[in-house]
């Protein structure tokens, strides 16, 4: 089952085609600053490119294998491509000035900060880099029912929407919206 459902999440929905993302009327322009931030696995940062291409797009990693320790991000990180001049960070420091960012997408890597404090220390960063009027867009599973059919057991490796509006309010984010994906995905769109 839950092989049939990230097939259907990752590879049948649209995911990679970003067609969501329309939702959010975001423009591109020359001065526009993406971050995209990611835990050791990157499949999105060459699609952002494409769909902003006038932007100019950052790519961090704070994938961190002493904290991090997930082992599908270990055998992950063995196959995949990595977008040129990645930096790798640790997710409480990302290395931009203040309200230097309009966007930033967290694509199914936030859930690899186990950690309460960790997760809200590193959206506190995410919020002191925004712009006033930026957006920061992240996709999870959530750790509800329809995961616990999907993934049994496993939907404990995912947190549940009170955890995550919390960490977003305590980070500072005025808004937490979410709308779904699929039944198994979840949107979240937060601003300063």
């Amino acid at each position: 089952m839950p092989l049939i459902i990230s097939a259907y999440v990752y590879d049948f929905s649209g995911y990679y085609k970003f067609n969501w993302l329309k939702n959010f009327n975001l423009t591109d322009s020359q001065d526009k600053q993406i971050l995209n931030i990611n835990a050791g696995f990157d499949e999105t940062s060459f699609i952002i490119k494409n769909y902003f291409p006038k932007s100019n797009l950052k790519v961090f990693d704070f994938y961190n294998a002493k904290q991090h320790t997930e082992l599908a991000i270990i055998r992950a990180r063995k196959v995949s491509l990595v977008y040129p001049n990645t930096q790798q960070i640790i997710s409480s420091t990302i290395p931009l000035k203040d309200d230097s960012v309009d966007l930033i997408f967290l694509l199914s890597a936030a859930h690899e900060i186990r950690s309460q404090n960790e997760k809200i220390q590193f959206l506190k960063e995410c919020h002191r880099v925004c712009k006033s009027n930026a957006n920061v867009i992240m996709i999870e599973h959530l750790r509800d029912f329809s995961n616990f059919v999907a993934f049994s057991v496993g939907f404990t490796h995912f947190f549940s929407m009170k955890t995550w509006r919390n960490a977003f309010k305590e980070a500072g984010f005025k808004t937490f919206t979410e709308q779904k994906f699929t039944p198994f995905m979840s949107i979240f769109n937060s601003c300063p």
